[in-house]
């Protein structure tokens, strides 16, 4: 499986989308902390939060709203 970026230009819109929800959810150091040495549902809590809302923005669009 490749993981070569669909829209590479989105990269830092989502990097900077990935830092807002891991202050959102109390991370707010995620850019330099070891994400080794957070849990996994920690981490899964950033990424499942930004599928949620990557989900929401694409049907907002679809329904031109």
């Amino acid at each position: 499986m490749s993981t070569k970026k669909a829209v590479p230009e989105a990269k830092a819109a989502l990097n900077q989308m990935k830092l807002e929800i891991a202050n959102e959810l109390g991370l707010s150091n995620y850019e330099s902390v070891d994400k080794g040495n957070l849990t996994a549902r920690q981490n899964g809590y950033v990424g499942g939060y930004m599928t949620k809302k990557l989900v929401e923005m694409a049907e907002r669009q679809m329904s031109g709203k």
